[in-house]
Formats: structure tokens, sequence, C-alpha cells
């Protein structure tokens, strides 16, 4: 089966992308000028442009739309106002999560999510399956390319191009028709690197010309990133993935996002089990973890403590701003509090750890 490709695909071959199957999509994992090291770096310190037109897109219409939306999230959009961004898990009834996602409100009536990319098909299923009536579900995933600039030049680069104060744009805010190099994008302040940034959403024959209109208005400050660096970043800065901190089988409350888990709202999908798990407590937590011995913690190794299993990393790597390795696990509850020594198994053999509080990276603003 051929692998899917993006509307960038020829930018990643006119920049050289090592391509791989990221999911069934053909995506640069890296670029041969530079490398997965040097892009992390990139984005720290000046900015970078990623493609992530593979994530799924639905659009949300009705009277009901908010209705739905609600039932659908852990998270409470009530307050949310028009044009502003809210994250969520999205849970089945026994509180495993579905998927975690990015909820754009226009008004009451019409929201537009953001939706893992593997997870599209699946979440599309599980909305049409949950729909109310006189609600109307798109899956609009084919008629968006996204790109995303982050980085602390970020800001500057864009609004060299752009016609709106972007300024005006708060994080987690967005604007529908924003013009960038006369090219009509949806832009919000948003991210999945740590550092600030933006995402523009436009039409796939427009992607293009877009990337390089951005790599032209940031020469010598932007550069194209890739997968790679978009991960290390991502983990670094301690963001959830799908698949590793949450899955059908993790909560949001064994991953720690009791915020955005709200009981108080009168319903949702999971509202019964994920009540009776705050109630009792999580029996596993998921902590933070640095490496005391040599050797670096990657998801799926098993963490033992005086010999017994008591969990697993679910993400792992160096840290390359930190200059360390860290990890995050889910471990039973009674092991996740800072400062337990324990033992990752990495090739058959314990190598030392401690838990901790505040290790991974956080922006100076």
């Amino acid at each position: 089966m051929s692998l899917k490709r993006t509307p960038l695909y020829p930018m990643h071959q006119k920049h050289g992308g090592n391509m791989i199957d990221f999911g069934g999509w053909e995506l640069p994992v890296e670029y041969k000028a530079t490398g997965i090291i040097a892009e992390h770096h990139q984005v720290r310190q000046k900015a970078g442009l990623f493609d992530v037109s593979h994530m799924g897109e639905v659009d949300i219409r009705g009277e009901k739309a908010e209705e739905f939306v609600q039932e659908l999230i852990t998270n409470d959009i009530s307050a949310l106002k028009e044009n502003q961004v809210c994250y969520s898990p999205m849970c089945y009834p026994d509180g495993g999560c579905v998927d975690d996602l990015l909820i754009y409100k226009y008004d009451r009536n019409h929201y537009f999510l953001v939706i893992n990319a593997a997870n599209t098909d699946k979440d599309f299923a599980w909305m049409q399956e949950h729909k109310l009536p006189g609600v109307t579900l798109e899956n609009v995933s084919e008629t968006y390319a996204e790109l995303a600039l982050q980085g602390p030049l970020a800001e500057e680069v864009l609004q060299s191009i752009c016609d709106t104060d972007l300024k005006e744009i708060n994080y987690y805010w967005f604007r529908p028709a924003v013009k960038v190099a006369g090219i009509e994008c949806i832009v919000s302040r948003t991210g999945y690197t740590g550092e600030d940034g933006f995402e523009l959403y436009t039409s796939p024959d427009k992607a293009c010309e877009l990337w390089e209109a951005i790599l032209e208005a940031g020469k010598g400050e932007v550069l194209p990133i890739g997968l790679g660096a978009r991960d290390t970043l991502r983990f670094e800065a301690k963001m959830p993935l799908y698949g590793h901190e949450l899955s059908r089988e993790i909560t949001p409350l064994e991953a720690r996002l009791d915020r955005f888990v709200k009981l108080d709202k009168p319903s949702f999908i999971g509202k019964e089990a994920l009540a009776k798990q705050k109630e009792k407590g999580p029996d596993r937590l998921l902590v933070e973890l640095e490496m005391t011995g040599r050797g670096i913690p990657r998801a799926g190794y098993e963490i033992q403590k005086n010999g017994q299993k008591i969990g697993w990393v679910t993400s792992g790597g160096y840290a390359p701003t930190l200059g360390k390795n860290l990890g995050l696990a889910l471990v039973e509850k009674e092991y996740a509090v800072p400062g337990e020594e324990i033992d990752i198994i990495i090739r058959n053999k314990p190598v030392k750890a401690r838990t901790g509080e505040g290790l991974f990276y956080k922006r100076t603003k």
C-alpha cells in the first residue's frame, strides 16, 4: 500500500527531507543539511517551520453543536469565547481516551476540531456514533494543509508578511481569515514545542506557496523542521502524546491531566468512571524521571523497585536543551512521588533513575 503524501511533499524533496513512513504518511524525520539535534536547537533559539498537514480536522455545525461537543470532551467549553481554542481529552465510557484534541470555537453553532492524524477515522466514527439530531459533522481533513511556525522569532517573521496584528492573537486564540503573504489562512497561537508560535491552516493548493513565503521572510532565521525534532521538542516540554501518555488504557487522571477533566460539568462521556477514579484516586500515575545511571529510557521499558515491576516508561530520551536523559512513566501510585529511586530495565539490566518534579523544559517569557 502506497504512503499518503501531504500537499507539502514537493517542499520536503526540495529541501532534502529524509522521508519515513509515519503512520502511513510519507513525511521528513529530518533534513539532510541539519539533522534532528540542530533542528531542535533551531526552534528553541530562532524559529522552525513544520508540515503538520497530516493532522485531522472535523467541522461541526448546528444548533446543538456546543451541546454535542460538550458531551464528547472532558473539558468545559461553556465559557469559551468566539475565536478561542481549548485542549481536551475525549474519552470512552470507562475513562480511557479516544484521543486528545484542540477545539476551535467560531460560535455556539460552529466548532472546528483538530485531531491526531492516526486517529482521524476512528475519531470521526466515534463522533458520528454519538451525534445529536440537528448536528452536522464533516471530516474536512482533505481540504486543509497545516503549517506550524514555532520559536522565539516566529511572531517577528510571520508579522512581516501578515495583514493582522499578531499581538492581538493571544495564546490559545485564533483568527479565521488572516492574509499571510496574500494567502488566506486560519491562524492560531498554539503549538506543540513549548515555544511561542502559530499554526496556519490553508487550502492545499496554496500550501507550497505559503511555505516558501515564510522561509523567504525568515531567511537566515527560519529552517524546515522534521518529525524527529518535533518529538524531542514536545517531549522535552512535557507535552502528552496519544499512544504514550494517553491511550485507550490510560485515563487523563492517570496522566495527571485533571485540569482538563471538569467533573462539575453536567455530563460527558466517561464522567461516571472518571468521577469514581477521582474519588478513589488512580492506582497508577504519571511521573517525571531523570536517569542517574548511564542509559536512555525508551518508551515501553519496564520500571522496577526492589526487583518488582511497578510500571513502564511512556516517553523517554535525551533532552537536547537540558542536556540530560529524561523520561515520563506510569507507575503504581505509592511510587509516584518525587525522590523515589527506581530501576529502568535497559537491555535486561537495571539502570538507576530518580523521580522528580520540574525536570522538564519550560520557556521563560
